[in-house]
Order: C-alpha cells, then structure tokens, then sequence
C-alpha cells in the first residue's frame, strides 16, 4: 500500500546533523530519519568518502546490453509505470529511473535538461547505485532496508549527490524476492510532495501484474476489507496450492499482519474461516484482523501434491552471481529457448546449473507458465518411468485412484528441466527421444496420445560425449537435446574471487541487519584462495555457517575458518589454538581436561559441519550448555 512520506526536516536540521554525525557526536531520530541515519553509518563504517567522487564507472555498451537483456521481462513489464511516472513527475523536472535487483540502473525516462544535470553524478544507464558503491540514496538505501525510501539533497551520504532529491520502491516477486526497483529522482531544489507515493504505487501495480496467468492449477484469493478494492493493486492476493499457501503480494501479507515467512507454514484454514467457496463469488470471511471481502479466482483445478524435487512455479534457488561471460551465455541460451531449440548446461557439481536453468525460465516468454524440474539421479530406476510420462488408474500397484498426468504434461506450455540427465537409464532414453520428435505422451497402462509443448533444458555433471562413446548414452539422443551446450565454469577459475566473496557475503545479510559481521582482509583473501570443489553450493554453504556463528559488528579472522579452508602456517610457526568448530586437535597436548573437552568439542562441531544443535545432540548435551563451553574459549572462539 502507498506509504505517506515523512514531513521532511528543514534544510538546516539535516545540515547541522551533518556535522553532529561527522564531527563524532551522536545525532537523534528525531533529527534525522531512521533509515537515512542508519544508512550513514553503515556508509561511515565501510570507510567511504564524503568528499570528492565516490566510484560509479559505468558498464561497457556490451555489459549494458547483456544485462538488460537479462532482465527484459521486468523492463518491458515495468515500461508503463516509468512512463506513468515521468509524465506525473513532468512538472518537477524529473527522471524516472529502473535498475535491476541490485540497483544498477537499466533505464530512464524523464527531462532532458535534468537527465545532463544527474549525469554528472552518474545517474544513467549501465551505473550501479548499490549503497555500497554510492553511499546513501534512494536506490541502494530502498534496497538495503527493503522498503520505500526517500532521500532528500544533503540527506545523501556523498556531498555530491546534494543536488538531487530520490524517492524508490522495491518490486518484489510473488514469493518475496527482489527483482528490481522504481525510482523518481529530480533537482533538491524543486519540491516533490508526492514522490514516494508515485513510485509505491508504481511499484505495487506492477507487482499486481505478476500475477495474471502465472499460477495455473492454483487458487488465487483476492480480498480487502473494502470491496471497492477488489481488482486493484491495493486488493491482498495469496495463492494456494493445495489449500498451502505457497505465494502472495505485500498487501495481502499486511491486511492479515504477516510476513514472507508465512510463505509454505500456512494453510486457508490458518487464514479464513470457512472454506474457498465457488470461483467468482464474493463473500465475508473472517480473519484474525477482522472481516474482509474475498473473491475466489481458480487457474484450474488444484494442483495435485508433487515432490519437493518439481515445481510448477517457483522462486530461483539461491546460487551464484554469474560473471560477464556466463551471462552473454544466458542471453544467448533464452533466444534458443524462445526459437525452440534444446540446451544442455554442462558443470561440475555445484557450479549453478539448476540457477542458469531457472533465470532463462524467468527470462523467457514462458516464464508466466510451469517450470516442471527433476532431478533424473534421484529418482528411482523404476519409478523415473511413472515420474516422467505418468500413468492411468490402475496401471500397476500403489497407483494412485485417479491416475497421474506426469513431469511432461505438467510441463505442456512452460520448460521441463531435466537435471543430471546423464543418469537416465537406457532404456527410457528412447521413449524421451520418441516424445521430443513426436511432441506426444502416452501414459503407462495405456491411455490416448496426448500433444505436449514444452522447451526443453538438460543439465548433466557428467560428460556426456564419452558417456556416449562408452555406450551409456544414447548418441542420437546427444545430438538432440545438445544442440547448443552451456558449460558453467568452476568457482576456483573465476577471475577476482575476493570481490565475488564479499558480494556473496553482503547478499546473505538478513534484511535491516544494524551491525552486520564482517570479513577480515586475510579471512576474506583465504576464502578466494581456497579450491571449492563443491563449487558455490559449498562456498555458500560455508558463508552462511560464519554468518549463523558471529556475533554483530565482529570482524572475522582466519581462526574462524573451518580447518580444511584455513591456510597452513609457515614452517616453524607456532601453531595457533584450533576455533572451536574446526576441528582441530593440537590443544588436547597441554594434557589438561579443559584442553580434551575443547578438542572434543572441536572435533565433534567439524564433524557436524559447524551445526551447533547437531553437535550438542552428539555430545548428549544441551545447546546451550555448548554454547557455555564456547563463550569460555575467549575472544573470537564463542561463535
């Protein structure tokens, strides 16, 4: 919902905070707004100037290019809200601005006279205003806290970007992730009452758009406790597959008092009373907040309950940042979606795959329509069969009563994603081979053909040439499904690791952390130095473990690091004491029983991969008795 902006504090108020805030002495909310203060100091914290030009060095033409291509469908989706925007905005010379999720701007549309003006301050196309790369502003800071923000002339933390007044909204996706940003930027000499209403509106119509045609064989339920909402980018949605919710917008989360995490610990009748009723009829139901209207809308009937291993519409997993290469191989790899030719992804295990496969899924015409993934090397051998083609009532023991569509049918119109295809066994390679020429399925026990559409994605660690020339692949099915092959490069070969590592790391901060962790340059040097044979997966995985075990504002050091990625000391060095969940060993030496209880613990939480209520159960005792025994180690050792 449009949020009100904050009355603006008189010019002088924010200038004599200024000098409070650099001067060293402590500045009061009530003397400047929360998420401006907290923002400068997060800025001061990273060291950056407030004098002079911050870095901003613009993308090559070329990067540009890939990068909205990447993101074309939000561009396109977005295209009349900026439009709406400038020509709201037309009268305070200013410029409508869409950047991508991490705040590098990808359009603009707005006044040519104060579009020269912000380019000075490179506020154009192909330029990352990130909060870390631009101190405070509307863009990076909105991204930070989550929320609109706005940010008024010397409110920016760069004494150069005085000049401006911002106003930005996030967009997020239906399942809460960001996807980008709107922003109304224009000169802070000129006052802009209603900025950040206009882009929060802006940003919820086009959230309410993504949900038309996106969810099929789902229930959406609309509702608001005005009727006269209903239909528009005020109205709450949720979605239900199931009766669970698995999706839903920011104003139904907020008419019912409720986060993203609400998101798949929910059912309908957690939320409302009574049941779903008939499609199109409106009635009262009753919530925990009071009485709403509630129309139901159905995209088919409910979808059936299916493994967690397949999704017919689902969030991108958690992965890696692709580099420049990888991503001209995405642009390159969606248009041969779009004309329908297969690809294959290629990657050591960890590498991103089921991420590439997902975003060309996002970036495609299909990307309203099912994303139907199996992983073929966890399914087994005799149900792969029933998995893929389905199968009729009765066609063999345990079937369910009403028969099963399977992985194909459930694909028709999006992608079917094929995971570790190099795992299929041979006999079911031909009957795949079949439906990719026929664009038919015939059901096991029997049943009509029935006409599929799908674009098709592979992905295989294994290297399928020599698994064909082995005889364990089927060579005409090769050539079919690798008609153009993407291979993921491993992490260790990227270029400027270290930078890559500490994006990473700045990405798994929870959202409005105050006093974020940090890395030390030499812990932060050891963790691009290392191999990383599981690739992201395991970089990610490990991030996250020092993350759950620091405390705020610490700075980690090399003895945080797990044992087998902490660099040896230098011969003749004296060795250091273990951290408590690297599991080493040396001060059991001492010979005392406090050295043996710490080696055992340390042992015990290595064992356990660093998780402490594992650890604890090993050991038979209680969490927070470890945690004592932790916090007793000293400094840097009670994570």
């Amino acid at each position: 919902m449009p949020i009100a902006a904050a009355p603006a504090p008189p010019p002088d108020a924010v200038l004599a905070a200024r000098r409070r805030f650099f001067s060293g002495a402590p500045v009061t909310e009530d003397a400047l707004a929360v998420p401006i203060l907290r923002s400068w100091t997060r800025c001061a914290e990273r060291g950056m100037p407030v004098a002079g030009r911050l870095r901003a060095e613009p993308l090559t033409e070329a990067e540009l290019a890939v990068r909205r291509e990447r993101h074309e469908m939000l561009r396109r989706r977005c295209r009349p809200e900026l439009e709406a925007l400038h020509a709201a905005a037309s009268a305070s010379d200013s410029i409508a601005i869409l950047t991508d999720p991490v705040g590098l701007v990808l359009d603009t549309v707005g006044a040519a006279g104060f579009a020269d003006r912000a380019a000075q301050v490179a506020l154009r196309p192909g330029v990352s205003w990130s909060e870390a790369e631009t101190g405070t502003n509307a863009i990076g800071t909105a991204l930070v806290e989550r929320r609109p923000v706005e940010v008024r002339g010397a409110e920016h933390y760069a004494e150069a970007h005085g000049i401006l007044t911002c106003a930005a909204a996030p967009i997020h996706d239906p399942f809460g992730e960001l996807i980008g940003l709107l922003d109304l930027s224009g000169p802070a000499s000129v006052p802009h009452l209603h900025a950040l209403a206009l882009v929060q509106l802006a940003a919820d119509q086009v959230e309410h758009r993504l949900f038309e045609g996106a969810f099929p064989g789902h229930s959406l339920v609309r509702f608001h406790r005005d009727p006269i909402y209903l239909g528009t980018a005020r109205e709450g949605i949720l979605v239900f597959e199931d009766y669970r919710l698995v999706a839903a917008n920011r104003p139904g989360l907020a008419l019912l008092g409720l986060g993203w995490d609400a998101l798949k610990a929910h059912r309908f009748g957690d939320l409302f009373e009574g049941s779903l009723g008939k499609a199109g009829e409106e009635r009262r139901a009753r919530t925990a907040r009071g009485d709403v209207v509630l129309r139901l809308e159905r995209q088919g009937a409910p979808a059936a309950a299916r493994p967690a291993r397949r999704e017919s519409v689902a969030a991108v997993p958690a992965g890696p940042r692709f580099d420049a290469q990888t991503e001209k191989d995405l642009g390159r790899a969606v248009r041969l979606l779009e004309a329908g030719v297969p690809v294959l992804i290629q990657g050591e295990t960890g590498a991103g795959k089921e991420v590439f496969a997902h975003q060309m899924h996002l970036l495609s015409s299909r990307s309203g329509r099912p994303f139907a993934a199996v992983n073929c090397a966890a399914v087994p051998e005799g149900l792969i069969e029933s998995e893929l083609f389905g199968y009729e009532e009765g066609a063999f023991t345990g079937a369910r009563r009403a028969g099963f569509k399977g992985l194909f049918r459930e694909a028709d119109g999006g992608v079917l994603f094929l995971d570790e295809i190099g795992d299929m066994p041979l006999s079911l390679q031909s009957r795949l081979l079949r439906v990719l020429q026929e664009r038919e399925v015939t059901p096991l026990g029997g049943g009509r053909p029935m006409k599929v559409d799908f674009a098709l994605i592979c992905a295989s660690h294994r290297d399928l040439k020599q698994r064909v020339e082995q005889g364990a692949f089927r060579a005409d099915l090769y050539f079919r499904i690798a008609q153009y092959t993407v291979t993921l490069p491993a992490l260790r070969t990227l270029a400027d690791r270290e930078a890559l590592v500490a994006r990473i790391w700045r990405e798994l901060a929870p959202a409005g952390e105050a006093t974020a962790p940090s890395l030390s340059p030499d812990c932060l040097a050891a963790l691009a130095r290392h191999d990383w044979p599981g690739n992201f997966r395991q970089l990610v995985g490990v991030l996250r473990v020092l993350r759950a075990l620091a405390e705020p504002g610490e700075e980690l050091g090399l003895d945080a690091l797990p044992a087998d990625i902490r660099p040896a000391p230098a011969a003749g060095a004296c060795a250091s004491p273990s951290p408590a969940w690297s599991g080493g060993a040396t001060m059991a030496a001492a010979g005392d029983l406090g050295a043996v209880t710490r080696a055992a613990i340390e042992a015990t939480l290595a064992a356990s991969g660093g998780n402490i209520s594992e650890a604890a159960r090993r050991l038979g005792i209680h969490r927070s008795t470890l945690h004592r025994h932790l916090t007793m180690q000293g400094p840097g050792r009670g994570r």
